[in-house]
């Protein structure tokens, strides 16, 4: 299977992403963590996205806030998947993060989640791989099934306290 990585911009910005590293474990999906900075160590980030793919990655979430060119940054080096999660800062709640990863220009896509949306990009990268594997598709589709079971008991709990 191929492995997804997992590049942050400082290491303040773990805490989001411990979000997505839990949902690639829960998936039994392979991945590796890096901090590299679009602006403070653009060499190593540049050279991990452009050896991305020999080295047997099939995607890469790229997490940062503020000016957020980490995502941009490596999608201009790879032809894989690049999902960007802008991440909340002290200044501008994240909405600077936003703009920047999702406002790349036509030939250097970034698929971008939610400010802070670490979950998300998590279970696209998987969802990106399971296109070719079907066993993985088979536990995406088990924890959405548990998922809709946890809601539908949730329902019921509610409709039994208040529906007469």
């Amino acid at each position: 299977m191929k492995k997804i990585g997992i590049i942050m911009g400082s290491d303040s910005d773990l805490p989001v992403v411990e979000k997505a590293i839990e949902t690639l474990r829960e998936l039994d999906v392979p991945y590796e963590v890096h901090v590299f900075s679009a602006h403070r160590t653009p060499d190593e980030a540049k050279e991990f996205a452009v050896s991305a793919r020999d080295r047997g990655f099939g995607a890469i979430i790229a997490a940062a806030g503020k000016a957020a060119h980490l995502a941009g940054a490596l999608a201009a080096n790879t032809t894989l998947p690049v999902i960007g999660i802008p991440v909340k800062s002290s200044t501008l709640d994240g909405l600077d993060a936003l703009l920047s990863t999702v406002q790349m220009p036509g030939g250097i896509p970034v698929a971008t989640v939610a400010i802070d949306g670490a979950k998300n990009a998590g279970l696209l990268a998987a969802q990106m791989l399971a296109i070719t594997d079907e066993e993985l598709a088979g536990r995406l589709a088990a924890q959405r099934k548990e998922a809709a079971e946890k809601v539908l008991g949730k329902n019921k709990t509610i409709e039994e306290k208040f529906n007469q």
